[in-house]
């Protein structure tokens, strides 16, 4: 039996022949394989170790890679591409991990981070902001306090954003009162819409005229759903006398209400509503060069002729009737300080009422002005008090509930002439109310 060659004997020889000498031939003295001139053989393009041996004689371990190698280009193809998404799915959990780790650094560290890197932060907002945030800006105050009083409220982001744009535009002038801002808006947008009179908010109210404090009180509680100010609460603050700076013979608020139209800002308690009042009707009264210490007089007497009279053209002949009595020592005898003292809503009062003389505005009993107003004038009727009509007119009386005339006379007779005029007026006018 031929001895089989072995697998190295296989692979240093050249091509196989049939030759017995050629395949001597080929083997040069060195034992390298050599061409048909003694050069050494390269091997032919596209040799391989298969060719050289059959498969039944080569390495086991060769014979089974190659039959690993043997699958077709498609399973390959599949097999590489779960290979792939494998390694993309570690990537993207990998990156999704360290990113959430670093977002949670970076929120615990900012501002560390923030002074390590360099990187500054905005003090300021942007954009025009969201929601509604109603801000007060109150008598007095200057950039500095609105600048503050924008970033508690958080309308603006930071104090430096604001007061320094404030800075910039030097002729910005700040109304007192209430605006309606967003919250997060940028410090130019803040300005824009502080300086804007539209944005400005607040719930108004009309005291007419004669209003006594109990009306004043019931029309400041009408709108308590917008201010959050109640009837109890402008009760209770209305008997604070010596808060308000009132002089020491006042009893009462009454007569020291300015009567006109206010805007009621948000955040106004039922004190700062009131007292607002009172310091219109000082400045009112400083205007008019009353002095302080004359106040509660000039109030007692506008207000007896705001009462008494029927229109605004008879106060400065009224005030005159009034000081033309107390030169002459005798009583006002007015049916309104004797309604107003025993709680009355009209002009009309009883013989019974009008001989109590505990009552302290009752000016029929009592001589004199009664203990304090009893409603509170208007400038009209201050003027009249302090500049009254010459004459000498002693008496008066409605004698037109509708159109206010009055007569003016100087004899008791004559008076008592146009008193019945006044009453055949109401017999004709049944149901007539004159409101005190």
């Amino acid at each position: 039996m031929a001895k089989e060659p072995s697998w190295d004997e296989i692979f240093t020889s050249g091509p196989t022949s049939s030759d017995p000498q050629s395949a001597a031939d080929s083997v040069g003295p060195d034992g390298v394989s050599a061409g048909p001139h003694g050069e050494p053989a390269s091997r032919p393009v596209g040799f391989s170790r298969e060719q050289a041996a059959p498969a039944e004689h080569r390495p086991a371990s060769e014979r089974t890679r190659r039959k690993r190698g043997s699958r077709d280009p498609e399973e390959k193809g599949m097999s590489v591409r779960r290979h792939l998404l494998g390694l993309l799915a570690i990537l993207v959990t990998a990156v999704l991990v360290l990113g959430a780790g670093a977002a949670a650094v970076f929120f615990s560290f900012e501002d560390q981070i923030r002074g390590v890197m360099g990187w500054e932060e905005s003090n300021d907002f942007d954009g025009e902001g969201s929601g509604e945030v109603v801000v007060t800006i109150t008598n007095g105050q200057v950039g500095s306090d609105v600048a503050t009083t924008l970033v508690d409220a958080g309308v603006v982001k930071s104090y430096e954003a604001f007061y320094g744009l404030l800075l910039e535009n030097p002729a910005v002038a700040f109304q007192p009162g209430s605006f309606a801002l967003r919250s997060e808006m940028s410090a130019q947008a803040a300005l824009d819409a502080l300086t804007d009179p539209a944005n400005k908010v607040s719930t108004r109210v009309a005291i007419p005229e004669g209003t006594t404090l109990p009306g004043v009180l019931e029309r400041l509680a009408s709108v308590s759903d917008s201010t959050g100010v109640t009837r109890e609460q402008l009760d209770a603050a209305s008997t604070d006398l010596a808060g308000f700076g009132l002089p020491a013979e006042a009893p009462s608020l009454e007569g020291y209400l300015f009567p006109a139209t206010y805007s009621l800002d948000p955040g106004l308690d039922a004190k700062a509503m009131l007292q607002m009042m009172v310091t219109e009707m000082f400045t009112r009264l400083d205007a008019l060069g009353v002095p302080a210490e004359d106040r509660h007089r000039v109030l007692t007497l506008a207000a007896l002729t705001q009462k008494e009279g029927g229109n605004s053209n008879d106060f400065f002949k009224i005030a005159r009737v009034w000081e033309n009595r107390i030169a002459e020592g005798m009583p006002l005898q007015s049916d309104a300080t004797v309604s107003y003292g025993s709680g009355g809503t009209t002009i009309s009062t009883s013989d019974e009422e009008r001989a109590d003389a505990s009552n302290p505005y009752n000016t029929y009993a009592n001589p004199g002005l009664p203990v304090g107003p009893i409603s509170n004038p208007g400038e009209d009727a201050i003027e009249a008090t302090l500049n009254p009509a010459e004459g000498s007119w002693m008496y008066f009386v409605l004698i037109n509930g509708e159109t206010g005339e009055t007569a003016f006379t100087d004899t008791f007779a004559d008076h008592q002439e146009q008193v019945l005029v006044w009453q055949q007026w109401l017999r004709e006018h049944p149901g007539f109310d004159d409101p005190s």
